[in-house]
């Protein structure tokens, strides 16, 4: 079963998203890019927040957009954010110049940190290999544009499955996200990711990823995740 990751912004949403059946709370703004950052201050509010009522709900956070080699904020950034409280800090990583060190980098950080491999000009498997071959508890496949085009817009899908195959083959948790919608269901349910990460989705259409939450949208995608049907 493909669990629901639901990016939210704020206690109220992340609250909403709880009660209609995200498995995930991710804390991200997206009024600030693709990874956009939460304030920590607000992150420790809503993890406190959250856990009073969801004890073992995991919960994830972005750091924000950086490059690959800004790598001592990125380092100040996690350590930030892990000491919030979060379970996962997720950090974007580019494909090209200073990925592969990049990654080297951030296992070697006293906190769990998800990647999230940044798939708009492909998949690049090597990466990925790598990244698995580091031990990161997870990986995320996802989109840095949000343009429209989604993550399967992006990518060869059979690239991409072949990929999720290798790198499950070590045990690593693998996430699909980028601007994935309806028209991506029977994709997503074919590869079987262990997570499928949503914002846009989640919202009204009318305002987007920037939108409010929308939690009878976040109780339809798990519905749908858990093989019941759309509703």
């Amino acid at each position: 079963m493909t669990a629901l990751l639901a990016s939210v912004r704020s206690a109220d949403e992340a609250f909403d998203a709880a009660h209609a059946g995200a498995e995930l709370i991710d804390l991200k703004e997206p009024g600030a890019g693709a990874l956009g950052g939460v304030a920590t201050s607000e992150i420790t509010r809503i993890v406190r927040a959250l856990r009073a009522q969801y004890a073992v709900r995991p919960i994830s956070a972005t750091i924000g957009d950086l490059p690959n080699d800004a790598l001592d904020e990125m380092t100040a950034r996690v350590l930030d954010v892990a000491a919030a409280g979060v379970d996962y800090v997720k950090v974007g990583v580019s494909p090209g110049a200073g990925a592969a060190a990049c990654l080297r980098h951030l296992a070697g950080l006293p906190a769990a940190v998800v990647p999230v491999l940044l798939s708009d000009d492909g998949i690049d498997r090597e990466l990925a290999a790598l990244a698995a071959q580091l031990g990161f508890v997870g990986i995320v496949f996802d989109t840095a544009s949000k343009n429209g085009r989604t993550l399967f817009d992006c990518v060869d899908i059979t690239m991409l499955a072949a990929c999720v195959a290798e790198v499950r083959s070590r045990g690593t948790m693998i996430a699909v996200a980028g601007s994935l919608g309806w028209d991506d269901l029977d994709r997503i349910r074919m590869l079987a990711p262990d997570i499928a990460g949503f914002r846009g989705a989640l919202c009204d259409e009318r305002d987007g990823r920037v939108g409010r939450l929308d939690p009878k949208r976040v109780e339809r995608w798990a519905r749908a995740l858990h093989g019941a049907g759309v509703g």
